[in-house]
């Protein structure tokens, strides 16, 4: 299994590196417990989006969609990270969607099985794979980090080619 370490700005990590890490989702009873007390509101169809990822022993953190991954984290490596997307009811909570949505550690598609897991490891089922896959690349020649869109691997600051490759090791 593949650990993706933090890639963003320095400066995001050391403002966060006091704040405790994600919840851990452990069943679906603490997750409903950590939404109602981290004031979690869903929105008119019931959805509540959080910030996750999937720290290095397969368990799913949680965090306010608001948060930085690196702090949901606790600074660590993960397995994956993105956004995921709940579907709250008055009893139960299901998961709707979930991406690899994180510029702090530009997780690859291929990490879809480790969020699966952990996802069934809290006790919930998953969905088939990641709603949205996002691709990340840093360009060689300026450093910038960028997101693929229409496939289309080109630098979005200086122009030049973009690898095929996931190159943010």
């Amino acid at each position: 299994m593949k650990l993706y370490n933090y890639v963003g700005p320095q400066e995001i990590a050391d403002a966060v590196s006091s704040i405790a890490p994600g919840f851990a989702v452990l069943s679906p009873a603490a997750l409903m417990q950590w939404l109602k007390d981290d004031r979690q509101h869903a929105d008119g169809d019931g959805h509540v989006i959080a910030t996750f990822v999937v720290d290095r022993h397969g368990t799913l953190r949680v965090a306010d969609r608001c948060s930085e991954h690196v702090a949901c984290a606790g600074g660590q490596p993960v397995l994956s990270a993105g956004e995921i997307t709940f579907q709250v009811g008055r009893h139960e909570v299901q998961i709707h969607a979930v991406t690899n949505q994180s510029t702090g550690y530009c997780p690859e598609p291929a990490s879809w099985p480790q969020v699966a897991a952990a996802i069934g490891k809290a006790g919930l089922p998953a969905p088939a794979g990641f709603h949205v896959n996002f691709l990340f690349r840093k360009c060689s020649q300026c450093h910038a980090l960028n997101l693929i869109k229409e496939n289309v691997f080109v630098c979005a600051m200086c122009d030049a080619r973009l690898p095929a490759e996931w190159n943010l090791a």
